[in-house]
């Protein structure tokens, strides 16, 4: 592991990984909640701190960025405040990013409030980009994939992917390894993908409910089949991930020794993944190191990233 792990680190500046999808700003308003709100039944909450992070595919980026790789992101923004605030995250974050403003619409916000560590409350603000900036966006991904080693295609059902199926067909023709983070019950758009990234519920919404493990596995690899994926990784929460593949299933038991906050944990499984299979992991060593890096980042507060020398930490730690 120890040898294989220095192979992979030695070549990760050496590889870039270009990252397309839903682009959005996580606000966090952190207060104290002392009393209740004599208008209405609900708590009154003194704002103290606020942050700001990169969320969605942005999030995805900067976490192959945080792990030394090189990266580009693609996507969409609004004329507004919060795309000038995102694009400046991402500078600071060490992310390559091209995102086309679109005056029709506002930047995607997920704003969350939160009292006492707890999560009080989370308001979205959100539009759907105009044809003719997406337009314009797959023209520069025709661009930028001839210089890429793998392409992550990151969907969260915000319209910037309206032309995955597009995007997968140019990947193919390259030959270049692209991965999806899927969103909604039609996957149908996926097809020809090198592998898909759904989360237990997810599945769950394509396949139904599954008994046991032999009928996931049954299921799985069906769907896999269907849609002429080398692989489909089911990422399972307290369960772990699971591997399908035309080897088989492999399974990675959950690594995390305790669980604060899970929001942004898949972005930072389909950014390590890529990130490790443009290196040369195998798809098994991949997903174990995937794996590793989920462990850490659920353990700390809301859409996170991990280092380099944490990841190593976490990886030796199982190790010994």
């Amino acid at each position: 592991m120890n040898e294989m792990l220095n192979d992979l680190f030695a070549r990760l500046s050496q590889v870039r990984v270009l990252v397309v999808g839903d682009v959005m700003l996580d606000r966090y308003w952190f207060g104290e909640v002392s009393r209740i709100s004599p208008e209405a039944p609900v708590p009154v909450v003194h704002v103290h701190q606020v942050d700001e992070r990169a969320g969605g595919a942005a999030n995805v980026a900067r976490n192959i960025a945080a792990l030394g790789g090189s990266v580009s992101l693609l996507s969409v923004v609004g004329e507004d405040e919060a795309g000038l605030t995102l694009e400046r995250l991402l500078k600071a974050d060490g992310v390559e990013s091209r995102l086309h403003r679109d005056e029709a619409i506002d930047t995607t916000i997920k704003l969350r409030v939160v009292g006492r560590q707890q999560q009080l409350l989370r308001i979205d603000f959100e539009k759907k980009p105009s044809t003719e900036s997406l337009d314009r966006k797959l023209c520069d991904f025709h661009e930028l994939i001839q210089e890429a080693d793998l392409v992550i295609l990151s969907d969260y059902g915000k319209g910037a992917l309206a032309h995955v199926q597009d995007m997968i067909l140019a990947c193919n023709q390259l030959g270049t390894p692209v991965l999806v983070d899927p969103k909604g019950d039609e996957y149908e758009c996926y097809r020809n993908a090198t592998m898909l990234t759904p989360n237990r519920s997810e599945l769950r919404e394509v396949c139904g409910r599954w008994k046991n493990e032999s009928d996931l596995e049954s299921r799985a690899q069906a769907l896999r089949e269907r849609l002429n994926l080398q692989a489909l990784l089911v990422t399972r929460s307290e369960e772990g991930m699971t591997l399908f593949s035309g080897s088989g299933m492999v399974h990675e038991a959950a690594r995390a020794r305790e669980v604060f906050d899970v929001s942004g944990a898949g972005d930072t499984v389909i950014g390590t993944l890529g990130l490790m299979l443009a290196c040369g992991a195998t798809m098994e060593e991949a997903v174990r190191l995937a794996n590793r890096a989920a462990g850490v980042v659920v353990g700390k507060f809301g859409t996170a990233v991990l280092s380099r020398e944490e990841l190593w930490a976490a990886t030796m730690l199982e190790c010994d």
